[in-house]
């Protein structure tokens, strides 16, 4: 096995450790397996971390090649965003409660489709909008992943009593804290839309073609800013928001992973050989 597969998997068990960590923290309201699943996700960030500079600096392999390699890139970002909330926020630590086992599963997913060999970006397809395109998916996921998270918290605050949930904030900040974050992540994900299309401009000639992932990513941009639009205009607050932010987070992985995996298009895949749409 390769250094870096050895240390993919070795994120993925931390991860994993970290993600039941939560959940017996939850489940025997004990804020240290809170702390011990913090602790396990920082030393799996790591490990990930190295991985994607083993791959991307020595094999060549740019971070979004491959749904795989996309994968990992948006679970490094989620992950380290999730770090860096809890040094802000520490009463927010229980978010690990979504946010480690989505992560989980989906690198777990990325582990299946990874790749050993590497590849570099072909001629055609390379552009600094590609970066900003990545870096865009990778910090709107991380965001709205996080106000899911948010938002599980507050349906666990609203019901519960004692244990882990007086150690929360009050509803009224964890319902601010959620639209916060889907703020950050409805931005960042106009960013990628807006990158991708002068992405596809610059390689295909034309900003926008209508194919599925572009379809999907545009309608999980229309969701959010729905929710913005109910919040902040309509008046929409605490249990419906954090439903809806739940809810909306399915339709991004959906819309993420989901779909490039029955398309044969750049999205599924730019390091697959399959460029003939690409002018």
């Amino acid at each position: 096995m390769a250094p870096e597969m050895s240390f993919f998997w070795i994120a993925v068990g931390f991860y994993g450790v970290s993600a039941v960590a939560y959940l017996f923290g939850l489940m025997a309201r004990k804020e240290a397996l809170f702390n011990l699943g913090m602790a396990l996700a920082a030393v799996g960030l790591v490990c990930h971390a190295t991985t994607v500079g083993i791959r991307w600096g020595v094999n060549g392999v740019a971070p979004f090649l491959e749904v795989s390699e996309a994968l990992t890139t948006v679970v490094l970002s989620a992950v380290l965003i999730f770090l860096l909330t809890q040094f802000a926020a520490p009463r927010l630590k229980a978010a690990g409660l979504l946010v480690m086992p989505v992560c989980f599963a989906l690198m777990g997913w990325a582990g299946t489709l990874i790749r050993d060999i590497g590849g570099t970006l072909p001629v055609a397809l390379q552009s600094s909008w590609a970066w900003v395109h990545v870096v865009g998916a990778a910090t709107g996921f991380s965001g709205v992943l996080t106000a899911g998270a948010l938002g599980l918290l507050f349906l666990l605050k609203e019901r519960g009593s004692g244990g882990i949930s007086e150690r929360l904030p009050d509803l009224r900040t964890l319902d601010d804290y959620g639209a916060r974050f889907v703020v950050g992540g409805f931005a960042m994900l106009g960013v990628m839309l807006v990158s991708g299309s002068l992405w596809s401009h610059e390689i295909r000639g034309s900003y926008w073609r209508w194919d599925p992932v572009e379809l999907w990513s545009l309608c999980t941009w229309v969701v959010y800013g729905l929710y913005l639009l109910l919040r902040y205009v309509g008046g929409w607050c605490h249990r419906r928001m954090a439903w809806f932010a739940l809810l909306a987070l399915v339709l991004v992985i959906i819309s993420y992973w989901g779909i490039p995996l029955f398309t044969k298009d750049v999205h599924s895949g730019a390091g697959g050989g399959r460029h003939e749409d690409v002018r």
